[in-house]
Order: structure tokens, then sequence, then C-alpha cells
């Protein structure tokens, strides 16, 4: 199925122009508490007589414990296969209200409208669904398609600065991986001035290219995970320490990505792939826009363990998408522990 990605600050009349035609016995609006409360109000009266489940924010509640609450409340408001669930969030009511029309009754039919800049730009797009499983990041999930995405960059005024930090990071990332010309663009600009209208359809374009051409990540799709081997290890590792601790986990999605883009750029460069001077332009831009968090080296061991778990992985073989130069990225790349351990190092010694 083609991504249906609506880029408009008329979600009233790109909305209406959806359901015209359409048929929905009932709405469900998924929030968490956040979005409950700054953005709920701007589009519930676009669903007649919606129900509303609301559930706390943050990754740590994308788990099945979540879906099982999400489930019953959909059973208690006797949802139908003809409902329509609308996900309006970040990436953690996309994912997880997505996976859960799909396979609430076998699947009903679902909408995204992102209110973050990191779901806006990536995880809105391209039918990813799913939860996280223990400290395992989106482990357990599905593909398919949301009838429709509906962004609207307003909504972006809602949030804290470094929630949109942490998206950038894919904008990043999107233009590290397909497009040389934009890297070299938006490393010029300074960060507070960046045009995030423009880089969202930029983003969006982008991902939809990729996902329509391989919808089920067989091949040309892994090229999206660039910076998410080793970055998502070290966003899980750091969840499971927040979870046991009952604190606040160290590092947002992106900002773990971003560390992750610096690490495999050095394994990129290492093998031959990019010059030393591009990885010292990633390294540096990064850095100017996240900082530097140098990884506890005692940390290291269970951190490359975890890599093992990368659902781009085979035959218990650690996979990675790097840069084939910049703009341009392979996949089913190996990595070797000692890979990994080394990237840290990297990264760890920059400042």
């Amino acid at each position: 199925m083609k991504n249906n990605v609506i880029i408009s600050h008329n979600l009233k009349e790109k909305i209406g122009e959806f359901l015209s035609n359409r048929a929905y016995s009932q709405y469900v609006i998924l929030v968490d508490d956040n979005t409950e409360r700054d953005c709920l109000h701007k589009v519930l009266p676009y669903f007649e007589n919606a129900k509303v489940i609301s559930i706390p924010h943050g990754e740590e509640e994308k788990n099945l414990t979540t879906c099982i609450n999400i489930w019953q409340q959909m059973t208690d408001f006797h949802l139908d296969r003809k409902a329509l669930m609308i996900n309006l969030g970040g990436g953690v009511i996309g994912d997880m209200g997505g996976f859960c029309a799909s396979t609430y009754k076998r699947g009903i039919e679902f909408i995204q409208i992102p209110t973050t800049l990191l779901s806006q730009v990536d995880a809105s797009v391209g039918g990813k669904l799913g939860v996280d499983f223990k400290t395992f990041k989106n482990h357990i999930g599905v593909f398919n398609q949301p009838q429709a995405v509906f962004i609207d960059t307003d909504f972006l005024e809602t949030l804290d600065p470094r929630e949109i930090r942490s998206g950038f990071a894919e904008i990043i990332k999107h233009c590290l991986i397909k497009d040389a010309k934009k890297w070299k663009e938006i490393i010029q600009i300074p960060y507070e001035k960046q045009d995030w209208e423009d880089l969202n359809k930029h983003s969006v374009a982008i991902k939809e290219f990729v996902t329509e051409n391989d919808p089920e990540e067989r091949g040309l799709r892994k090229i999206l995970n660039f910076g998410h081997t080793i970055g998502h290890a070290i966003e899980s590792f750091n969840l499971e320490i927040a979870l046991e601790n009952n604190i606040e986990r160290k590092f947002l999605h992106g900002e773990a990505i971003a560390i992750g883009m610096i690490c495999e750029s050095f394994v990129a460069k290492e093998k031959g792939f990019i010059s030393d001077n591009d990885l010292q332009e990633i390294a540096e831009y990064i850095i100017k826009i996240y900082g530097h968090h140098p990884v506890n080296e005692e940390d290291f061991e269970e951190i490359i363990s975890l890599t093992i778990h990368d659902k781009k992985n085979e035959n218990n073989i650690v996979l990675a998408s790097l840069l084939e130069e910049v703009g341009n990225a392979n996949f089913n790349q190996p990595l070797s522990a000692k890979d990994i351990k080394d990237s840290i190092l990297y990264y760890n010694q920059l400042i």
C-alpha cells in the first residue's frame, strides 16, 4: 500500500476530505497525558462522538501491559471492525496504537496524527508498528500501513526543546543516507534557524521512497536503520537502568541514535567507506547539537550483547547499515564485538 501522507496546516479540511467517502461506525482517539492536555482539543471536534483512551507518556509505557489496557478499553467501548482508531501523539502512541488497531478483532483501520518531530519525520511513515519487550526495542510488532498520516508542524509548538532536538537526529540520518547536498545545507544553518516544515517534507519524501520500494525491510529499507544498531543498544541499556531504578531515562531516542550515528560512521571509516574528513565532520556536527555523553567502559559488554537482538541480524551475526559515502548507505554489513567496542571508544575520546 502506498504511504498516504498529508502535510498541511489545515487539518480540518484534510481530515474532512478523508472522512467524506468513508463510513466508520465509531471513532476512538488514543493519546498520552501530554497530548491529551496539549493536542486533543485541536482534533476532537473532527471526529463526532469519539471515545478517548489516554495512557501515561513515555517509552517505558510502550509494552504489552499497556496494550492490554488499550484493548480492554476498546472492548469496553464495543468497537466493531468498522471503527477507526486515531493515534494522536509521538512515536510511542503511533507505534503502539497502530499495533493495537492492527490486532484488535484481527484488525481495524487507523490513522496517524503525529505531534512530535520524531514521529512526523520518521515513526509515523512506513507502517512499522509494535512495542518493546522488556527492554528490547520494538521487539514485538507487525507491518501495517495506516489509512492516512496527517502532519501539521504547528503541533511542534507544544514540545519541549529537547524533544525537537531528539527528532532532528532522524533528519540528520535521512540526509546522511540519501542526500549529501541537504546534509551540507543543514550543517551550515544554525540549529535554531532550521526550517522544520521544509525538513519534514524532505524526510517524509525520503522515507516514502524507501518504504514504498521495500515495505517489509527485505533489503533497501534497512538503510533507514543507520545509527540504530549501536544507538538502540545504548538506548535499551539505559532504559533498563531507568526502569530498574525508577528514574528518568538518560537518553531520548534521537539522543541515543545520535551517538549511534557517530559510532557507525567510525565503523564505516574503518571499513574504508567514508574518509577521515567525513567522519570528523559528522562527529563534530552531532556533538555540537547533542553534546558529548561518554559511555562507561564497564557497560560496554552489556551494550554489545544487546546488539545481538537487533532485528536486522541473521544467523546470530550483527548486521548494520553503514554509510557507503555521505549521501548513500549500504546494509547487511557485519559488525564484530571489536567493531562496536572500538567505535564507542572512539566516541568517548572525542572530547
